[in-house]
């Protein structure tokens, strides 16, 4: 009978397992050897308390045991014989086939072992006369090392380290022929066949590395599961990290683009029809936007390659998304959805009736300051992620310039989305939140929808460019007539946002475009003034400025850098990031490798 032992060749993922049956029988005369796997399986101006800036701040990473080559033939062993019982010579029989050996088996009650060439063979025992012991030592030094390690070696049979000794590897794999002269001399000085000394190693037949099957199924197998895997447990695809805010959902998509043929066979029709819908698109339905211009490309997460998709859309369309998933059975592909922001708990359960799908919920700060210092490290498709203004203060001269945000510690992060969340990082696990203010781009938004009738941020802010709010705004001027020197406040500086809508001729004149701006001065001097007292408590002089209330406009990421460098005489510089509002949602990515991890 034969026992056939087999090496685990990898994992069940890549459906390329290689693995043995053990017949376990105590007659099993041989044994199938087989190559054991060692390896395993596989984010106006700014007024600050009552009296501002000039509001004319400038605008916008098998070994198959394979043998030396087999003894061939058993010629050696043909040539000699052997002497058995009573003299009568046997010629040998041919050793084993490449991949089996001869168990030292016991026969049924009794203690010694089965005589066979093969054995004596392994033992070095092979002579032409009557049997002998063997001599009591006929090895060096070097040979003795090589039989007590084989002896030692996990899983050796018995006379494992003779049969190293003779050149024979303990798993059954024997070196390439020697002529029988090299083996043993056939004289003696009385003319009679000598039992010859034991056989002494030659180099030739020390055991050897067994050289690279580069063909071998398993081999490439293995390699290609070790290349591809990044991570120990690797989530499977689709991967999301989602960030659902007040106002919008945020949603990061990674797109392999590494995908083998064979990965690409097994994949599964929905699989493919996620990828499709989402990356053939730059809109979906009336709300969902895909921001292309944000698009990390040639990415490597969890030792997959691809790119990075950025999708928004609005909150109140949460349920069109969920409902969506539902549809196309997503809960097939994922059990566990990363996502961050109030509307994680909010959610929650209409997740998990509607859809199928558990939601892990997760911090929205902490997703913040992963997927912040994430993105920077990776940079933006060969440039650098951070940007500051410089001349601010100088609507000619003023001008965008990479920063290097390398060593960001400490910074003062301002988290501008549907309100305002402040945080002093001091590094990447040490955080505290300092403060926030309710007005922020939730209340931009608002105010505009009741003052203009505009019903998107798009409107709004398209208003808000071609608006001047001095007309809306009581300025210093309008009460000294001029500057104020004592302070140094300038007579554009912004004394009372809205002051002078108490007037009714005023209020008769303006635009709506003016009042769009001046809503957008308000909230951004707001934002900024705390800002500014927060960084001087801290003793931070690095202000990082992101959320999407930041997007598309340009009018309030000069008035902070206006406003920072003015009131601070140059002490403080403001700092922003191209992926504005999609560092909770890069974040929540990131934790859905280590909860794949952690499981």
């Amino acid at each position: 009978m034969l026992r056939v032992v087999g090496g685990g060749g990898g994992g069940q993922d890549w459906a390329c397992s290689v693995a043995g049956t053990g017949l376990g029988s105590e007659e099993a005369a041989f044994e199938v050897a087989g190559p054991r796997d060692p390896e395993e399986a596989g984010c106006g101006g700014p007024s600050w308390g009552g009296a501002g800036i000039p509001d004319s701040a400038p605008g916008e990473s098998m070994l198959q045991a394979g043998a030396a080559e087999p003894a061939r033939g058993g010629q050696d062993a043909e040539e000699l014989g052997e002497r058995v019982g009573g003299g009568e010579e046997h010629p040998a029989r041919h050793p084993p086939a490449p991949a089996l050996r001869l168990l030292n088996r016991k026969p049924q009650g009794g203690s010694g072992e089965i005589k066979t060439p093969e054995n004596d063979l392994q033992r070095g025992r092979l002579r032409r006369g009557p049997r002998a012991a063997p001599p009591a030592s006929a090895m060096d030094a070097h040979s003795g090392q090589s039989e007590r390690s084989a002896l030692h070696a996990p899983g050796a049979p018995a006379g494992a380290g003779n049969a190293a000794a003779n050149g024979l590897l303990h798993n059954g794999f024997h070196p390439p022929p020697v002529q029988p002269s090299r083996l043993c001399s056939r004289g003696s000085a009385g003319g009679g066949d000598a039992a010859p000394s034991r056989l002494p190693l030659l180099p030739e037949l020390q055991p050897q590395p067994p050289p690279p099957q580069h063909d071998s199924p398993a081999k490439k197998c293995r390699l290609r599961r070790r290349t591809d895997s990044g991570k120990k447990n690797r989530p499977p695809f689709p991967w999301f990290g989602m960030d659902i805010g007040g106002t919008l959902v945020k949603l990061v998509y990674f797109e392999p683009k590494d995908i083998t043929a064979e990965e690409e066979q097994e994949e599964v029709e929905n699989l493919k029809s996620i990828r499709k819908y989402l990356t053939s698109n730059v809109a979906y339905g009336k709300t969902g936007i895909r921001d292309v211009h944000l698009e990390l490309k040639n990415l490597t997460m969890c030792g997959r390659k691809g790119n990075l998709h950025f999708i928004r859309f609005p909150s109140c369309a949460m349920h069109m998304f969920i409902q969506m998933g539902s549809e196309k059975n997503f809960s097939s592909l994922h059990t566990t959805l990363c996502a961050t922001g109030g509307g994680a708990f909010k959610f929650e359960e209409d997740f998990r009736m509607i859809a199928d799908l558990q939601l892990h919920k997760l911090d929205e700060l902490d997703c913040l300051i992963q997927g912040l210092l994430y993105v920077d490290s990776v940079g933006f498709n060969g440039k650098p992620e951070c940007y500051y203004f410089e001349n601010p203060t100088n609507p000619e001269l003023c001008q965008k310039k990479p920063y290097c945000l390398d060593n960001p510690y400490p910074m003062l992060l301002v988290n501008m989305g549907s309100g305002v969340s402040i945080l002093a990082v001091y590094s990447k696990d040490n955080y505290k939140r300092v403060t926030g203010t309710s007005l922020g781009g939730g209340t931009f938004l608002g105010l505009c929808c009741l003052l203009t009738g505009c019903e998107t941020f798009e409107e709004a802010m398209e208003m808000a460019a071609k608006g001047d709010s001095t007309n809306v705004d009581k300025l210093v001027k309008d009460i000294y007539g001029g500057d104020y020197e004592r302070f140094g406040l300038q007579g554009s500086a912004v004394a009372s946002s809205f002051g002078n809508m108490m007037s009714k001729e005023k209020r008769e004149s303006i635009s709506k475009e003016d009042l769009a701006r001046a809503t957008l001065v308000t909230i951004t001097n707001n934002i900024g003034s705390i800002a500014r007292m927060c960084a001087l408590n801290e003793n931070i002089d690095r202000v990082v400025f992101v959320g999407n209330f930041l997007r598309i406009n340009m009018v309030s990421m000069k008035l902070l850098a206006y406003a920072m460098d003015f009131w601070s005489k140059g002490q403080l510089k403001a700092l922003f990031l191209e992926h504005e509002g999609y560092f909770g949602a890069v974040g929540a990515l990131l934790e859905l490798f280590k909860v794949t991890d952690d499981q």
